[in-house]
């Protein structure tokens, strides 16, 4: 099956219609261009057309916008111009298959992940290590494996944290050496996630990837919509969790070559937040992924305001491209503008460079890729409108969406099992007794010996007379002593009697 996503028409008098075709949607894009110039709207496009070929997608939402995918929209007078005008004769207003998540519960399904899963690279990035206390984060996530210590929660690695600096000594020799300095301030680190909302993204039940590779009843991929209004505000953890799950698909996948459409569609919003500030060892990490991943059936959107906002390793992978204007206000933006036109190959009909300047909100210069993988000419296009309602969904309508959810009753309620912090206090609750019981035993047998040594004293030994025995033996000579004393003066006493009677 070779099916086109149409994204709109060339607006360059002859009406050519501009498609992505589906079997090189894994060969990732990019869409790109100045706030306000239409972006969020070509995402919904695309995620409503590769959900209509089957293909389920995942995407942020960042400004609450993207939800809208879940209604109908309203079939206004200009949305149906321009329905006509692009020749869409089967246009009509049409909800997708949404599933609502949130790291932090309140506007979709948790979405959550364990410790152990993230790992210790991108946990420090998250905490925003430096390198010694990324590999003092390294030596405990070790240590947990050669334990046997599940890693599920943020208590738990708070727990070994703090098992870790009590044997600073002891592990040192085993693993290199844990400065106390550098476990403070990991500690610091972590107070400081989970005041920004970590402590409810690590738990369980983890997020189980099947659920994000949904279709519905009808065979329409379902689109994954992560609220990110609040998440965006702490934007290591924003790129961290976004990371790990692309990390995670790429890991676990398996490879499927190419296929006539991709298994999934992963778009990663406001992309400039991935790549800043990021560690070099992570950032090859992440171009490895983005490399390899389309041969796992996945294909990635970035999403940005300017295209050098992303390495020119990555830029160099993504395939199909969408660009929305950009305005030449500063050096800089200039500078965008003619990194933006030489990413295009070109068309002498017009000059790109020119042309990124002047469109208006709802125009593109979209390239993709066709035949045997070759890039367009750059083509200036008035994108196809989004059949869902282009704007916010209200509260009521979100709840509704989230009671029909085929995945509440799984991820709505926390489970908390037996882990790290869980064994650790347990050890730590058997010494406090152990030592109770070493500090009683020294009384007791003091309390014993002076029990021992007035029992000698009272009753004696073997070998020598107690006090008892000799207090009797005395009072006996005493009384002995006195009787005989009395016998001996009454006969004594009767004799001399005797003698002065006569």
């Amino acid at each position: 099956m070779n099916t086109d996503l149409f994204l709109g028409k060339s607006d360059l008098g002859h009406g050519v219609p501009v498609t992505l075709q589906s079997r090189y949607g894994n060969r990732h894009g990019l869409v790109a261009g100045a706030t306000g110039t239409g972006k969020s709207v070509s995402l919904m496009v695309l995620a409503e057309a590769f959900s209509r070929i089957g293909t389920p997608v995942f995407i942020a939402d960042v400004k609450g916008d993207i939800a809208g995918l879940a209604m109908p929209g309203t079939p206004g007078e200009r949305l149906q111009q321009r329905a006509a005008q692009l020749g869409l004769g089967d246009f009509r207003p049409e909800a997708s298959p949404v599933i609502f998540w949130d790291l932090f519960g309140e506007l979709g399904h948790p979405l959550r992940t364990t410790v152990s899963q993230v790992g210790p690279t991108l946990l420090a990035r998250m905490l925003e290590l430096n390198d010694t206390q990324a590999g003092v984060l390294d030596i405990v996530f070790k240590l947990a494996d050669d334990e046997g210590l599940l890693l599920l929660d943020l208590d738990d690695l708070r727990a070994l944290l703090g098992f870790a600096q009590e044997n600073a000594k002891d592990i040192s020799q085993r693993y290199g050496l844990i400065a106390g300095q550098s476990v403070a301030a990991i500690q610091r680190a972590l107070l400081r996630l989970e005041q920004a909302g970590g402590k409810r993204f690590f738990g369980e039940p983890a997020l189980e990837l099947a659920d994000l590779m949904r279709q519905d009843m009808s065979g329409r991929g379902v689109i994954s919509i992560l609220a990110a209004d609040k998440l965006i505000l702490s934007p290591r953890l924003y790129s961290g969790f976004l990371l790990w799950l692309l990390s995670e698909l790429f890991e676990t996948l398996p490879e499927v070559g190419d296929l006539d459409a991709p298994k999934l569609v992963f778009v990663f919003d406001e992309a400039h937040l991935l790549f800043q500030d990021c560690p070099p060892a992570l950032r090859q990490r992440i171009e490895q992924v983005v490399r390899l991943i389309r041969s796992k059936g996945v294909g990635v959107y970035f999403c940005s305001q300017q295209p050098d906002d992303l390495p020119s390793e990555v830029l160099a992978q993504l395939g199909n491209r969408i660009q929305h204007a950009l305005r030449a206000f500063t050096p800089r933006d200039q500078k965008a503008v003619r990194v933006a036109a030489e990413t295009f190959v070109p068309n002498p009909a017009f000059k790109v460079a020119e042309a990124i300047t002047t469109l208006g909100v709802g125009e593109a210069l979209v390239s993709t890729l066709q035949d045997k993988g070759i890039p367009t000419p750059v083509e200036k296009v008035m994108m196809a409108p989004p059949r869902c309602r282009m704007g916010a969904i209200t509260p009521e309508e979100r709840a509704a969406v989230r009671a029909r959810s085929p995945v509440g009753g799984r991820y709505d309620n926390e489970v908390n099992r037996e882990s790290a912090y869980e064994i650790l206090s347990r050890r730590a609750e058997q010494a406090a007794a152990t030592r109770e019981a070493a500090k009683a035993r020294p009384e007791a047998d003091n309390t014993a010996q002076r029990g021992g040594w007035l029992k000698d004293f009272l009753f004696g030994t073997g070998r020598r007379q107690g006090a008892i025995e000799a207090t009797a033996k005395s009072a006996m000579r005493t009384v002995g002593n006195q009787l005989g004393r009395q016998i001996l003066r009454g006969v004594l006493g009767g004799m001399a009697g005797g003698s002065r009677r006569r």
